[in-house]
């Protein structure tokens, strides 16, 4: 009898353990985003972490690069049609975690301004290719990005154009 307890016991767990596997950290669809923690222009420190319970597009670009900001158009049109969404699972809204490849800071500065990138986390170590969050993702070329949800997964990466768009309208609440 205790066996029969014993074994029922130990396929409940288990298939408890199977239906709701924990995400790991990676930079794939269904991973949980590396985390990044970067200085912005005036040189606060801000986690992508802190930005949990939103939907937060990582998104890496710089001032120099061209294809980058042919992009900025599209990438300010989702956050200024996003940022104030409802979403599902709670989530409060949707931003955008900048991080720059730049390696002068006016220039990217000077950029942030031009192409009217109006969300508030903008993030570089200004050391170009050899940037510690480039490092951690992997980026070999930008634009690209990852679009996380309100718990830190990654749900799609490198989105452009009205794939983006897209992408973010599949989270919001109907």
């Amino acid at each position: 009898m205790k066996t029969i307890f014993l074994l029922i016991a130990v396929t409940a767990v288990s298939v408890s353990l199977a239906q709701s596997p924990k995400p790991v950290e990676g930079l794939n669809v269904g991973n949980i985003a590396p985390e990044l923690k970067y200085k912005t222009p005036e040189g606060k420190e801000v986690a992508l972490s802190s930005l949990r319970g939103n939907i937060v597009l990582i998104d890496f670009w710089a001032s120099w690069c061209m294809p980058c900001r042919m992009e900025n158009p599209n990438v300010v049109s989702a956050y200024n049609k996003y940022n104030k969404a409802k979403f599902k699972n709670g989530a409060k809204g949707f931003t955008i975690y900048s991080v720059s490849l730049d390696r002068d800071q006016a220039n990217w500065v000077k950029a942030i301004e031009q192409d009217k990138l109006a969300w508030k986390y903008h993030v570089s170590d200004l050391k170009f290719w050899s940037s510690d969050a480039a490092q951690k993702y992997a980026v070999q070329g930008i634009p690209t990005n990852w679009l996380i949800d309100e718990k830190g997964v990654i749900v799609a990466k490198n989105l452009r154009g009205p794939a983006l768009e897209a992408e973010i309208e599949k989270l919001k609440a109907n």
